[in-house]
């Protein structure tokens, strides 16, 4: 894989996450959709709490979420 073709930004880490946590990652956008109008680390803390989800991959889903919320 090229520098090109490789994935950069949050979506790097959606592979390990999927890994990790034995979910896709779609789980926990639909966690995060259903979360209502909380702030980003409103979000992360509810992913980490709740589902036990590291810093940096709550970080991740939840900034990937509301990028593409915002778009």
């Amino acid at each position: 894989m090229s520098d090109a073709d490789k994935i950069k930004g949050p979506a790097s880490y959606f592979p390990s996450i999927e890994q990790k946590y034995g979910q896709p990652v779609e789980h926990w956008f639909d966690i995060l959709r259903h979360a209502g109008d909380l702030k980003h680390m409103e979000l992360v803390t509810l992913l980490k709490s709740a589902h036990g989800l590291g810093h940096g991959h709550a970080n991740a889903l939840v900034a990937h979420h509301l990028a593409k919320n915002k778009a």
